[in-house]
């Protein structure tokens, strides 16, 4: 920790060597900070959430810590198969080009010569194909870097499972300061499994021909070419095309621009080698469409965020320029806070699959504490519901488990409905992603519910651009998609329909009402057909195109009072504080990050989080089993901004060796050092050592830094913001 400009310690306490550092914390708010002095003592209020009481923490804790793994591992689980089905058919179709290009070499190939399997440009029968190196280009759509290496990483297995030999290499590699060995040293590592000081190609091809590796092909894949040194990239494809043959080796690149890319970065050399085809991947868009879908909507574990926590989701995918990687971390986000907030929230457990659990979920609402019982009647969502239904109950556990079971039954309406709008909005391209957060507002539905008694044709009117009422509605993506539904030919809204049956199935209230109108759709068609048949003039053509209209009309009409009448967002109906999550401002800061003042809190209350006997029944004091970090940083919160240095080792030495003397102002005026035994030398060397260690740990989080205007024997704390 020295410093080369600072001049050898003249005081008594030289010897020690140890340097001033910053302690930086944030500050109280300001009506607390006016009314403190510099020097006094500050103590951190910590935030907490508000809960039903102490003793009915830990009645909960267990289970909500079961159902995070439970909901959490079941979401991870259904993202992975989205994600690998949705390029389940890039890959096939990637696997069998490298099976095609893996023949078309070995259809070249001459005879396996052991003396010469070391050399390059083998012996072939076809020499135009000797130095073609087969190169496919993978589009990624601009996906972020952190999606593609989970996109490279899955290819990779992919062709692993067909026995292809693969090395996933990444653009790091290929950088100026590893140079070409570094590049090829990536490759030999991953695919002979050993590390090697002698990076050549020989040794590539000594172990493909001489341990039976020959039946498959050896495929490189780069996570992303454009990130890479276009100079060291060329050799390696140069590298690579004088053993084509040899080793039959097929590479594999990503790119997220356009196909000039290649062009704009490789030499021309390298590119006369290379023989390329194209594959292309599925938008970050569809990619979160799928995702949405499976998640979200399809209450894969029971979870749902509210409509402002889903603009900031959609906003946070858009502004990262669609990573997929980000929009589940802050998924994942949401689904811990929701558990740390809402002492009911455990029952999220019982949502992640069907049958037992609904036998389960009753058996554990029977061992629940009056006070969480009663503090479920005491939700905003039940207390609005009891208000406008007049509708006044006793609190009890039947009535909880009623009220749960109806918040699942709306939802499955609500989901069904979205499907049935997005199932329409794909002949128009809208994104589920846009129809999922206007489904959520709770002031569409609202607004939709104050005309419940407008008539039929006042309804249709709503679809109007020029409306009034439809411009204060904002339902841009849903009145598009309804609107647009006038323009279907007969066969597509007939084939709509059927997929609005299918989506229906166990929801009875939409269910019929769609049969019917499919019932009518049919007639009509049939009618059409026998005018048709009878008289082929231009009337009965008319007629018929009348008749298809009237069925786009009814489906529009049929859509509008559905969702009017059964698409309740999940905010809109009772106990839904259980299992969504509306706290936008949390997941924000959590996102953002507040890094400096999280650390702080956990160091100051880190029996909290530990929970240990120790140190949980001596709150307020300091013990010599605290975490030497904790002493250290709780003795700077004891006293004021600057703080003496020594002082603050001798009291931290104080404290681990159980000395009564605790806290900066007890200490006594400094001795000169005396002779001691070896024990104590030992003892005193591991004090200092704990303490630079822990002085290190704050100046890595960030609770320290050496100060601008040295005092060699002072630490000073420093205040940011209000």
């Amino acid at each position: 920790m020295d410093s080369p400009n600072t001049d050898p310690l003249t005081d008594p306490f030289a010897e020690n060597n140890l340097q001033p550092y910053f302690v930086l914390h944030k500050s109280s708010k300001s009506s607390e900070s006016t009314a403190k002095s510099p020097g006094k003592p500050r103590k951190r209020k910590l935030d907490s959430s508000p809960k039903v009481s102490s003793s009915n923490e830990n009645t909960s804790d267990d289970l909500k810590m079961e159902a995070f793994y439970c909901v959490w591992s079941k979401i991870e689980s259904k993202i992975k198969d989205v994600l690998t089905s949705i390029n389940a058919d890039v890959f096939d179709e990637i696997g069998q080009w490298v099976c095609e290009s893996f023949d078309e070499i070995c259809s070249c190939k001459g005879p396996v010569d052991p003396s010469t399997s070391s050399l390059p440009y083998p012996f072939v029968n076809n020499g135009g194909i000797v130095k073609k190196l087969f190169t496919g280009l993978v589009f990624t759509k601009n996906i972020e870097t952190v999606d593609d290496i989970l996109t490279f990483a899955d290819l990779g297995s992919n062709l692993k499972s067909r026995g292809y030999h693969v090395a996933n290499i990444s653009s790091l590699d290929f950088s100026t300061k590893n140079g070409i060995g570094g590049c090829l040293r990536g490759l030999l590592r991953q695919l002979l499994m050993v590390d090697v000081e002698a990076a050549e190609m020989s040794l590539l091809a000594s172990w493909y021909n001489g341990h039976g590796k020959y039946e498959n092909p050896v495929v490189v894949i780069i996570e992303d070419l454009e990130r890479c040194s276009g100079t060291l990239l060329s050799d390696f494809i140069n590298m690579l095309s004088e053993w084509a043959v040899k080793i039959p080796i097929i590479l594999i690149a990503g790119v997220a621009t356009s196909v000039d890319a290649p062009r704009n970065l490789l030499s021309s050399r390298a590119l006369q080698h290379l023989s390329t085809s194209i594959f292309t991947l599925k938008s970050p868009a569809e990619r979160m469409d799928a995702i949405i879908e499976a998640v979200l909507v399809k209450d894969c574990a029971g979870f749902s965020v509210g409509h402002k926590v889903a603009t900031l989701l959609r906003n946070y995918f858009l502004k990262q320029e669609g990573t997929v990687t980000s929009f589940v971390r802050a998924l994942k986000m949401a689904i811990v806070q929701q558990l740390s907030i809402e002492p009911l929230s455990f029952m999220l457990k019982f949502s992640v699959d069907d049958g037992d659990n609904k036998r389960s979920c009753s058996e554990e609402l029977a061992k629940l504490p009056e006070a969480l019982v009663k503090h479920a009647f005491d939700l905003p969502s039940y207390r609005t519901f009891s208000v406008q239904r007049n509708n006044h109950v006793e609190p009890n556990v039947m009535t909880l488990a009623h009220g749960l079971s109806e918040l699942q039954r709306v939802q499955k309406v609500w989901r069904s409905l979205l499907m049935c709008l997005h199932e329409a909005g794909r002949y128009h391209r809208v994104a589920l992603m846009d129809l999922y957060w206007e489904a959520l507002d709770p002031g569409l539905y609202n607004s939709r519910s104050s005309d419940n008694n407008l008539e039929s044709a006042k309804c249709m009117s709503l679809l109007s651009n020029n409306h009034h009422h439809f411009r204060q509605q904002k339902a841009d993506f849903t009145n598009q998609v309804i609107r647009k539904m006038r323009d279907l030919p007969a066969a597509k809204l007939s084939q709509l329909l059927k997929s609005w049956e299918r989506l229906t199935d166990g929801t009875t209230e939409v269910h019929e009402k769609i049969k019917e109108l499919q019932f009518q759709v049919v007639s009509e068609d049939d009618k059409s057909r026998r005018a048709e048949l009878t008289d082929i003039s231009k009337r009965h053509i008319n007629r018929r195109s009348l008749h298809a209209c009237t069925s786009s009309e009814k489906a529009m009409t049929l859509a509008t009072n559905l969702i009017r009448e059964n698409m309740h967002p999940i905010e809109c109906v009772p106990f839904h504080e259980l299992v969504c999550f509306r706290d936008v401002d949390k997941l924000q800061s959590a996102l953002v990050g507040d890094p400096r003042r999280r650390v702080q809190v956990d160091l100051l209350d880190f029996h909290k989080i530990l929970k240990c006997g120790c140190c949980s029944k001596s709150v307020g004091t300091l013990v010599p089993s605290m975490h030497d970090t904790s002493i250290m940083y709780t003795l700077a919160q004891e006293h004021g901004d600057l703080i003496n240095l020594h002082d603050w080792f001798q009291s931290f030495k104080a404290i681990i060796s159980s000395s009564g003397k605790k806290g900066l102002k007890q200490l006594a005026s400094p001795k000169k050092r005396k002779d001691s035994s070896s024990s104590q030398n030992n003892s005193d060397a591991l004090s200092q050592a704990r303490f630079c260690r822990a002085v290190m740990e704050l100046q890595i989080t960030g609770l320290l830094r050496m100060p601008s205007k040295r005092r060699p024997d002072y630490v000073q704390r420093v205040a940011f913001g209000v």
